[in-house]
């Protein structure tokens, strides 16, 4: 991509989009278009269609999507569906009608089988059912990754797409009901220092395994992998070890300085119980991931911290 080509970041607002924008302004790309969901509603084909014909961009990076943890998921499985359908189906459609060069599309590690072989390769997706929690987010992006499959066979539509494990970073969400594992201990841990709370009731066991990864090392790694790929064969993006949530729930109570104690309600999902994926092809082509976990956590606290103060979050 040269510096001032056109590039369009959609959901530029969230964890990821506001992390690709954060690194191309300071790699000194100057042709940055963005629209807030005020200004943009993706799943509008009309409205996205005006969108594409009025900007012309010459490269998209679609990481506008519904998202949310297990919880959310579960409640609202007809929207992670639907919305993400629409918001992919119309941006893929109208990047190929107005002559876009490249999409870069990102999956997720919880699209593979809930039960395949760790760790993850990319040849096991759509080798076994989906963890029945997340399958309507799963199924979305199923569909995306396939779509920008087909379309390259058929229409030589360039897309790159990538597999991220789970990410965390600046600007994500603390929202009690919907946010990520990680973000959310943040929260449930800092809440209860601040109201005097002496113990802590987390979701299910504590044993399953996730992979995290910065959101800034995904994204340099996957603006390079941007770059040197033109097929869109999958490619998975991460740490390539994991952590029990119990151990994490250990790491961030202690980093915040909870004293109190830690309860499992096991009437609650566990998800799926290891995800950790195998990164053999992201190596071999040099990248890998630079931020530890203990300092990434250390981050989340500082942030949720200053948003408390700054806005009197409750």
């Amino acid at each position: 991509m040269k510096k001032n080509e056109k590039i369009y970041i959609a959901g530029h607002k969230g964890l990821v989009g506001s992390a690709f924008l954060r690194y191309l302004k300071g790699c000194g790309y100057t042709n940055l278009i963005t629209a807030t969901h005020s200004q943009l509603d993706l799943k509008d084909f009309n409205k996205t269609e005006k969108f594409f014909k009025k900007h012309k961009p010459a490269y998209v990076i679609l990481a506008a999507a519904k998202v949310g943890g297990i919880n959310a998921n579960r409640s609202c499985p007809v929207d992670f569906l639907y919305d993400n359908l629409t918001i992919q189906n119309n941006v893929f459609h109208w990047a190929v009608k107005t002559g876009v060069k490249k999409l870069l599309f990102l999956g997720s590690s919880c699209v593979y089988p809930a039960k395949c072989p760790q760790p993850i390769k990319e040849e096991y997706l759509l080798t076994g059912p989906l963890e029945p929690t997340n399958e309507g987010y799963a199924i979305a992006k199923m569909a995306g990754l396939k779509l920008a499959e087909y379309l390259y066979k058929q229409h030589g539509f360039k897309s790159v797409c990538v597999m991220p494990c789970n990410l965390y970073g600046p600007n994500d969400s603390f929202h009690p009901e919907n946010s990520h594992v990680l973000s959310a201990l943040v929260k449930k841990f800092t809440d209860a220092i601040l109201e005097n709370k002496k113990n802590v009731i987390l979701w299910g066991t504590g044993m399953a395994r996730r992979e995290f990864m910065h959101i800034d090392d995904m994204v340099r790694i996957a603006i390079t992998l941007f770059g040197k790929k033109e097929t869109p064969d999958i490619i998975n993006i991460g740490t390539g070890t994991d952590i029990s949530i119990k151990d994490l729930a250990i790491l961030v109570s202690k980093k915040v300085g909870y004293k109190g104690a830690l309860t499992w309600d096991r009437s609650k999902p566990d998800g799926m119980l290891k995800k950790c994926l195998d990164i053999s092809k992201m190596k071999t082509m040099g990248l890998r991931a630079v931020i530890p976990l203990e300092q990434g956590v250390t981050g989340a606290i500082a942030e949720y911290q200053a948003l408390k103060k700054d806005y009197n979050i409750k």
